[in-house]
């Protein structure tokens, strides 16, 4: 399977054969609804990643002490979103099947999608944490069923009831909110019971997707549907730490569009979520 690569993001120079866990780039927003660019996310925070320390004072842990590597972007056949579903869903159970925790980097959400189906194969009591300002749970948009405003809907398709849990929503159809009452596990606004999913979900095998949206605009602007009244990155970063007890099998980030946030803080901000996930998760 083809990759493409221009460096690495800081602290992932482990050989593929030696690492644990693998961060790879989904450069792909066809199916975004407002304003496009998350295609740029995984490049752009190779480069910019030289800007944080591999050091997180925060939970004590350093990149540099576990084997990473960054396998670089997948190389998508242009415009064709079904095949290009496929190569990461492929990509990804390469990776489970070589025995390495995936961690991707979007793009836009709906690649999340064939990576969870991929990690679903392997870990059918699979529980889905997911933190983003939008539900994301339509039956279709504007007749499509595949897009990143349907994404966890399509991923509720695969796991079922009481298998998902999601927090800092704040934007969603009716509908939406409504259907989750009886199907999902969702806390509006804010990320408050997060220290609960220790009890609840165990040593079950946990997906966490981060929709970066999920923090303020204030904060990270640099995102192709912001939403007022997010969560602070400290408040994120929280909820990092308690994902640091759960048994996380994989794992992405989502929808940086960092052309819309010429200061850099976005994608700064993005570096900083990447490395306490995955120190979190080792």
């Amino acid at each position: 399977m083809s990759l493409n690569k221009i460096g690495n993001f800081i602290g992932f120079d482990e050989s593929f054969d030696e690492a644990k866990l693998v961060i790879f780039g989904a450069p792909f927003d066809g199916t975004t609804s407002f304003r496009p660019g998350t295609r740029f996310g995984p490049n752009v925070m190779r480069l910019e990643s030289d800007g944080i320390e591999t050091y997180s004072p925060y939970l004590e842990k350093d990149l540099e002490d576990y084997k990473l590597h960054d396998a670089g972007d997948l190389d998508f056949p242009f415009g064709n979103r079904d095949e290009i579903l496929k190569v990461i869903e492929n990509y990804t159970r390469t990776l489970i099947n070589h025995k390495k925790i995936p961690f991707m980097i979007g793009g836009e959400h709906l690649v999340s999608y064939p990576a969870v189906k991929a990690v679903f194969d392997k870990y059918k009591d699979l529980k889905i944490i997911h933190l983003d300002a939008h539900a994301d749970l339509r039956q279709d948009y504007l007749g499509e069923k595949l897009s990143h405003a349907t994404v966890m809907r399509r991923i509720w398709d695969l796991v079922g009831d009481n298998k998902i849990y999601q927090f800092g929503i704040r934007s969603g159809e009716r509908e939406e909110f409504n259907w989750a009452k009886e199907h999902v596990y969702m806390q509006k606004f804010n990320i408050d019971g997060v220290e609960d999913l220790i009890s609840s979900i165990g040593e079950n095998p946990v997906y966490i997707t981060i929709d970066l949206d999920v923090l303020d605009p204030s904060i990270f602007p640099g995102t192709g549907t912001p939403e007022a009244g997010g969560v602070t990155f400290k408040e994120l970063l929280k909820a990092i730490q308690v994902f640091e007890g759960l048994n996380i099998v994989g794992a992405d980030i989502v929808e940086l569009s960092p052309h819309y946030d010429q200061t850099g803080v976005s994608t700064a901000v993005a570096c900083k979520v990447l490395r306490e996930l995955v120190l979190a998760i080792l």
